[in-house]
């Protein structure tokens, strides 16, 4: 079996629900089993890096039924004291990375990973993998490091930096496009302040594309978006929730999910779109006349936790305004499956904290509707409200007033109001 030539750049949500069948597709082009393998070392500087791979196993297990083994290369040149990391993991590792099939990479420090895999084999595996067959999704941190320039994002926004360039490993060049990645594109996180650009926003942006060379350029990618380069076809596809963005400094084109681009546009793009300055809704590309490797079956489920946090918390709170029990507990349900679902997604956020307390917060509502009882009251008190009726119709009829005065006296004390219409008699419930 051939082997397809693939790259795929995420923007996020890499091991999160939006991008199953993403990875499901790609797999699937892949002879069975997969070779699959997680590089491990944006985040080997973490000490939570052991849990961080297992979540990634974890994920392809479930969602793409894919043995994914751990490449191990959390570090691979010597630390501050001089200890070099053991030479046979190392090898290990490399080997791994070469004879898979599908090689995955997400989150953690550009900066770290620049300069653990600088003088060794990593870069020229990519590329050999990419010229003889397989595939390969860099994501987050990882897909940074794929253009010709890496910004090194914690040094910035985190410590301080003055902005700044990173030579990346220009995987993007061996390809003909001259191009620097920037994922979190649409990043939103700050607020009242600008984190677009994945936290570098307008003003640093522009101060870094003042140092491009005149063929360079930026590739956006969206949280939760994905750009799928078929070196086979010679097309790359948006694929996930949102945008992906060509920018020149002063213009942009945008690519929502489906559109599918010649990969000549990308080695020569053309600047007519509109200014980058300013968000623009996106704008469609003409569609190639080829088979796409990823449209043939569309993303389903919310586009993020926050969204299906709030679709979950208004059919929780619709269910008990109906009083509708199975329906309540059927949304919290659905709410905690979601939380599990997300919760390998390696994009922190405070949407799983909300999320929580959403579900806590139905869970106490749901306690005090079963405290008071979710059946309607007036299908408890019908029975005998109906006979009082009853028996104060038949004193009315015989014009003891006096009576029929007491009953309904009597049934307003326990909180049922009666009326006499000119189409009958009617009752309701007092809430005061």
């Amino acid at each position: 079996m051939t082997l397809p030539r693939i790259l795929t750049i995420m923007g996020s949500g890499e091991t999160a629900p939006t991008m199953v069948s993403t990875h499901r597709r790609l797999t699937s082009l892949l002879p069975s089993p997969v070779r699959a393998v997680v590089l491990d070392t944006p985040y080997g500087f973490q000490e939570n890096a052991p849990e961080l791979a297992e979540r990634a196993v974890e994920y392809f297990a479930t969602s793409a039924n894919v043995e994914l083994l751990v490449a191990g290369l959390t570090r691979m040149q010597p630390d501050d004291r001089g200890i070099s990391p053991d030479a046979v993991t190392i090898e290990r590792g490399l080997r791994m990375v070469d004879e898979a099939n599908y090689v995955f990479a997400g989150p953690g420090s550009p900066t770290y990973s620049l300069r653990q895999w600088s003088n060794t084999p990593l870069r020229s595996l990519l590329i050999r993998k990419l010229h003889t067959g397989g595939v390969v999704t860099f994501a987050s941190a990882a897909a940074l490091t794929l253009g010709r320039r890496t910004v090194p994002v914690y040094e910035i926004y985190k410590a301080g930096s003055d902005p700044y360039w990173l030579e990346g490993l220009d995987v993007l060049g061996e390809f003909g496009i001259a191009a620097t990645v920037i994922p979190h594109y649409d990043n939103a996180e700050g607020g009242h302040h600008d984190t677009r650009f994945c936290y570098l926003g307008e003003r640093r942006l522009q101060m870094l594309e003042e140092r491009f060379e005149p063929d360079e350029y930026v590739i956006g990618i969206d949280e939760h978006t994905g750009l799928v380069l078929d070196f086979d076809r010679d097309v790359a596809e948006v694929v996930g929730n949102s945008t992906v963005t060509l920018r020149n400094k002063t213009q942009e084109q945008k690519f929502t999910k489906g559109d599918q681009i010649p990969l000549e546009r990308l080695r020569t793009p053309s600047w007519t779109g509109t200014s980058a300055a300013t968000p623009t809704p996106p704008r469609n590309a003409a569609r190639v006349d080829t088979t796409s490797v990823v449209a043939s079956d569309s993303d389903t489920g919310p586009v993020s936790l926050a969204s299906a946090t709030d679709r979950h918390r208004a059919t929780f709170d619709s269910a008990i305004a109906r009083r509708d029990a199975d329906a309540a507990v059927g949304a919290i349900l659905a709410l905690e499956s979601d939380i599990r679902a997300w919760s390998v997604d390696t994009l922190q956020s405070a949407d799983r904290d909300l999320a929580v307390a959403a579900l806590r917060s139905m869970i106490s509502k749901l306690g005090e509707a079963a405290t008071g009882g979710l059946r309607d009251p007036r299908s408890v008190v019908e029975p005998f409200v109906s006979g009082f009726l009853a028996v104060r119709s038949v004193v009315r009829t015989e014009k003891r007033f006096d009576l029929s005065d007491l009953v309904r006296d009597q049934l307003l004390a326990a909180g049922v109001e009666v009326r006499d219409t000119k189409d009958g008699v009617e009752w309701v419930l007092r809430t005061d």
